[in-house]
């Protein structure tokens, strides 16, 4: 039975807050494309889009949490729900700070590794992808989301190996300056903390679903 059943409003608010956290990660990774591909004014465009998201997203967060408070709705679920709502609105802050930081230090990110920071992104903007439907399900039949959440911990793993191999190629590219290898390894650790992000609200959706099943 779904733990939103109750109101019908605060479902369709949980369910535009997913909304916003798959957009979030599809702008991601247009923005770290049209950086990489030196498109300027397009990558402005995605920071800016990122940032009103990011800030729908806390405002739609606070709304949700404030009418869970407010008419007492799901008692019995309400800190899953808030502790949920907290660990998936990292993920959005995540994305908007990973964007906002390549507009701040403009890394310079030799041709060589542009595949592997795409690559990069695309595995932790699955595991995004993955956790989200794995909430819409939580959100449905909490007690038959766990199989679900295995998507989640493969692109998370994913993830970390892309980066890992990534760094690996950074300093071991000798023509490349020590500070500059430290620069690029920077940034691939952001862009993989997003997936980590994601392990995060799928581990508590585990725990969730077992406290529902005992």
């Amino acid at each position: 039975m779904s733990i939103l059943s109750r109101t019908k409003s605060l479902e369709n608010r949980c369910e535009e807050f997913l909304d916003i956290t798959n957009e979030s990660t599809q702008i991601l990774l247009q923005g770290v494309e049209t950086y990489l591909s030196g498109k300027t004014p397009e990558f402005e465009e995605n920071l800016n889009k990122i940032v009103l998201l990011e800030s729908r997203g806390d405002a739609l967060r606070r709304d949700i949490e404030n009418q869970l408070y407010t008419e007492t709705l799901i008692p019995e679920s309400r800190g899953d729900m808030l502790a949920l709502l907290e660990n998936i609105d990292n993920i959005i802050n995540q994305a908007k700070q990973i964007l906002m930081e390549f507009s701040v230090e403009i890394p310079h990110v030799p041709e060589q590794f542009h595949a592997d920071y795409i690559k990069l992104s695309q595995h932790s903007a699955k595991a995004v992808d993955e956790v989200v439907i794995s909430t819409r399900a939580f959100l449905v039949d909490p007690l038959n989301v766990r199989h679900s959440l295995n998507k989640v911990y493969f692109w998370e793993h994913e993830a970390d190996r892309q980066s890992e191999s990534l760094k690996r190629k950074v300093f071991r590219t000798p023509e490349l300056e020590l500070s500059e290898k430290f620069h690029l390894r920077y940034f691939a650790l952001h862009i993989e903390l997003m997936a980590d992000k994601a392990e995060d609200v799928a581990d508590r959706l585990a725990i969730y679903t077992i406290k529902r099943s005992i």
